[in-house]
């Protein structure tokens, strides 16, 4: 048996109210890195499901940056260290360099990807000149009295730098090595957020919270003009040049994108992202780049929601727009056809998104979604059901890709959620409540010990229990659960529940990392051996033979389990930096897709079932 990475459906980046996201793009125009969460991601312009996955950092990762020859990328997190690896298969680590003792803002490579400039909030320094293959000083930053937010390098000799801070002001730098030059305060009345040197060096442009966008000669610091004025009516937060250095494009916290024209110092076109009118704050426009050595002349910008949007020159609205989650994915479902070809996931900010496995495109369910952290999905007959921390039961039309109408208000915090021949069960921290026809129809109450899992196959309903139980009832017409059997070996607290597709089997994971299969009809033991998992059990899945199950836990790790050889696992280690909140079997059962506290979702392929 073994178990591989057929594909990783990327998170959206990461982004915070007030600040820029930092997008880079390599020289030929093709690929796209950002940060998300603890990862960085490497993803395809035209194929955002071919994708590589770093996770070499330890803490959040804020900025990464491909070096202009394309072969590397470097990458800040918040702890205030920089790590400079391969771009390619984003494994190999060049070298890991301690800058500053805060966060990371913003990286820039020279034109001969040889020598790297990170800035961000430090305690004794704001930023550091270093190169990229050992490290070794080649300069300093100086001169600001504030946290440096963004940092360009010119890309031809002579060098210059440029550094923009909270303190107004614009430090240029003379290299190499690196040292500062000259100070250009006043012209800003605001926090300076972003800068960028042409591709020819001749300008350099800053922009900032004050909306203004500032123009200097590329070679000497000093101010030329400034333009724009009036235009933008929020935080200009971005900057990025196109090849010919005669435009560049901003993104604003006022919803928009403009492309400019220098010369003429004018707004050429205005995307504006969120209808028309009226305020809405997932789409401010935090970030922005102009892709180079493309012919298509795409523009791509980045909305506050993670929204990436495809944008060319002279198409009024965006000819792609790329969803996906940047918080936890805290909830795995798969659509209720039964051919595993479409995902629901819900994350911990409460967004739920519909992805097609085979293409890899994820797209946010419309409506009114949780307002907190999904707990789990389960789906029956062209409907998903998802159970949130909003203390809520909703339900989503698979075909329309929306939420229906009702939702249904719980009397206590979701544990978990089942379906099966047209009901709907969900276990509360109070007891079971039963949905039938969009209506609560039934209730058990259990005052000895708190349901902690559930799962619903024909007419069996099982409960994982807080003294360690799991057990079985059977539903009548009149939608009563009657207690069939109880059983009582778990050592830990029951945390995953799953029956095989034909019923016969039950999968009982706990918290202390180990599985029970169990027989439906006597709850007698078939193997207790899938004991491989460290941390909580979170999530078990039972392919459709029955034979073989797929279980993920908080100790990262994905493993596919054997009834006929309990000893012969396969594992992927590592699945899912912060744990795995998911699986699933997908694809006609020969794919497994897994989730978890990395906001991505996999596909692995399995061969050689034994």
């Amino acid at each position: 048996m073994s178990i591989k990475i057929d594909k990783i459906l990327a998170a959206s980046p990461v982004t915070a109210r007030g600040q820029p996201t930092q997008l880079s793009t390599d020289a030929k125009g093709e690929r796209i890195t950002y940060a998300s969460g603890k990862s960085v991601f490497v993803r395809s312009i035209d194929d955002p499901s071919t994708c590589k996955q770093y996770t070499g950092h330890t803490a959040q990762t804020t900025v990464a940056r491909f070096s202009p020859s394309g072969f590397y990328i470097a990458s800040g997190d918040v702890s205030g260290s920089v790590r400079v690896w391969d771009s390619i298969e984003a494994v190999n680590t060049k070298g890991e360099y301690h800058i500053i003792s805060g966060r990371i803002n913003d990286i820039a490579w020279d034109g001969d990807s040889q020598r790297i400039i990170a800035v961000g909030d430090g305690r004794e320094r704001f930023g550091h000149c270093i190169t990229a293959d050992s490290g070794n000083s080649v300069g300093e930053v100086s001169g600001h009295s504030k946290v440096v937010n963004s940092v360009a390098i010119r890309p031809m000799r002579p060098l210059r730098a440029a550094t923009v801070s909270d303190d107004m002001a614009m430090c240029f730098l003379h290299g190499a090595p690196f040292k500062f030059n000259s100070k250009s305060a006043g012209l800003h009345k605001g926090f300076v957020l972003g800068t960028a040197f042409s591709p020819d060096g001749n300008t350099l442009v800053t922009v900032g919270a004050d909306k203004k966008i500032q123009l200097y000669d590329g070679k000497t610091g000093e101010p030329t003009k400034s333009i724009g004025e009036g235009e933008h009516t929020g935080s200009i937060f971005a900057v990025s040049w196109a090849k010919d250095s005669k435009k560049f494009v901003t993104a604003s916290a006022d919803q928009t994108v403009k492309l400019w024209d220098v010369e003429a110092g004018q707004a050429t076109q205005t995307w504006r992202f969120g209808g028309d009118g009226g305020v809405s704050i997932p789409d401010q426009q935090v970030g922005v780049v102009w892709p180079h050595g493309r012919s298509d002349g795409l523009i791509i910008s980045l909305s506050l929601s993670g929204d990436l949007n495809y944008l060319i020159e002279g198409n009024p609205k965006p000819t792609r727009v790329v969803q996906g989650h940047n918080k936890s994915i805290t909830a795995l479902g798969v659509g209720s056809d039964g051919k595993g070809q479409t995902l629901w996931t819900g994350s911990f900010d409460g967004r739920v998104c519909n992805w097609d496995v085979s293409s890899g495109i994820g797209t946010v369910v419309d409506g009114q979604s949780h307002t907190n952290q999904v707990t789990e999905f389960a789906s029956s007959t062209g409907r998903a059901y998802s159970v949130g921390w909003d203390d809520t039961l909703r339900i989503v039309d698979e075909s329309a890709n929306t939420f229906a109408g009702e939702t249904f208000k719980l009397s206590a915090q979701p544990k978990g959620v089942a379906s099966s021949d047209g009901r709907v069960y969900v276990a509360t921290i109070a007891g079971v409540e039963i949905y039938a026809k969009d209506q609560l129809a039934g209730k058990l109450d259990l005052s000895e010990a708190q349901p902690t899992a559930i799962a619903a196959q024909g007419s069996l309903v099982a409960v994982g229990l807080s003294n360690n139980a799991v057990r079985l009832y059977t539903v009548d017409s009149g939608n009563k659960l009657t207690q069939a059997h109880e059983a009582n070996n778990s050592m830990a607290q029951i945390s995953a529940l799953a029956f095989s597709k034909d019923g016969s089997l039950l999968a009982a994971g706990n918290t202390a990392g180990k599985i029970y299969a169990y027989r439906t009809d006597s709850l007698d033991v078939v193997t207790d051996r899938w004991s491989a998992h460290t941390g909580r059990v979170v999530s078990i899945a039972w392919n459709d033979a029955g034979t073989h199950a797929v279980s993920g836990a908080l100790d990262t790790n994905v493993f596919v389990w054997s009834l006929a050889k309990p000893g012969a696992r396969v594992k992927a280690l590592n699945a899912h930096k912060d744990g795995v909140n998911g699986v699933a079997w997908v694809h006609g059962g020969n794919k497994i897709a897994s989730s978890g506290g990395d906001a991505a979702i996999k596909i692995w392929s399995v061969e050689g079932l034994q």
